[in-house]
């Protein structure tokens, strides 16, 4: 029988070493309201203007709402919905700020390299069966040890919306076995006969859940009537660590060509951290990258 328990709380005031050995021993971290509202506000707020008309809200107030008919990551109208949400500089930029970089570096060390790979995720109500399924970064990624994943809430979601929930102490296996799967990625990773029990909790505003590569996660349905559920992540590494070239490119850009970065840095207001990516000194697989988007 399959269970669940709230998250092991954490915040940014604890020790170090508090939190390292949190993450060492269950795989993640979650940090209570580590962004400020006021950031959550601004990127939902720009994210919503160019969801109109499937999703419309107020940033700052109840959550988003579904418009007409619900979809998922990679149907026609989410097709439409994501350049836009990848244009906008508010989003790219937002994970590069200090104060992310110091929730970062709390994991990884003081020089972090953020992914250039930036993903917003929108969970509509009434579709069953396309959430996301359990699944490991180092698998999808292609990710070393040291890769983290960074889930950050833009608004409160409730056991309805669709939360992520997490496999404690699943990174201690290594990477697994995977199978064909409905869901977003189309593939699940294999689950232990032991491994019955799952930390998810509700999240506030502004929360934040670090996980391992190798730490299993997965998302639960949206069963609300209307709301759908926005939340942004990316994925870095303490500098200087091996980065696959998939990493180095725009999200979905392998298979919409509307999304590539001349196109998103094309009406930027700020030059700043264009390209940032390119003097990154250990990427590799770029021949196996493009055979991957030429096939």
């Amino acid at each position: 029988m399959t269970t669940a328990s709230d998250f092991t709380q954490s915040s940014l005031g604890d020790p170090l070493e508090v939190l390292q050995k949190r993450m060492a021993d269950e795989g993640y971290l979650f940090l209570k309201q580590a962004v400020a509202a006021k950031h959550c506000n601004r990127l939902l707020a720009d994210i919503l203007a160019v969801a109109a008309p499937y999703v419309e809200g107020e940033a700052g107030r109840q959550a988003p709402r579904l418009v007409g008919e619900p979809f998922y990551e990679t149907d026609a109208i989410w097709d439409q919905i994501y350049p836009r949400i990848q244009k906008l500089e508010s989003f790219h930029r937002f994970f590069h700020q200090r104060w992310m970089n110091d929730i970062m570096a709390r994991v990884v060390g003081p020089e972090v390299f953020v992914y250039p790979v930036k993903m917003a995720r929108m969970a509509t109500p009434r579709m069953r069966g396309y959430e996301t399924p359990p699944h490991q970064d180092a698998y999808s990624h292609h990710a070393p040890p040291t890769m983290a994943g960074v889930w950050v809430a833009l608004h409160d979601i409730d056991s309805t919306m669709g939360r992520v929930k997490v496999l404690p102490g699943s990174h201690k296996h290594g990477v697994r076995e995977v199978f064909e799967a409905q869901g977003v990625g189309g593939v699940q990773c294999e689950i232990f006969a032991d491994e019955t029990h799952w930390h998810v909790s509700d999240f506030q505003q502004g929360d934040v859940l670090i996980f391992n590569s190798c730490t299993v996660h997965r998302a639960e349905p949206n069963t609300n009537e209307d709301a759908v559920r926005i939340s942004v992540d990316t994925r870095f590494c303490d500098y200087g660590a091996p980065v696959f070239a998939t990493n180095l490119h725009p999200h979905h850009g392998f298979r919409v060509p509307e999304i590539n970065w001349e196109s998103i840095y094309e009406h930027w207001q700020d030059d700043a951290d264009k390209y940032y990516w390119r003097d990154y000194p250990n990427s590799f697989g770029h021949e196996i990258f493009e055979e991957i988007a030429n096939a």
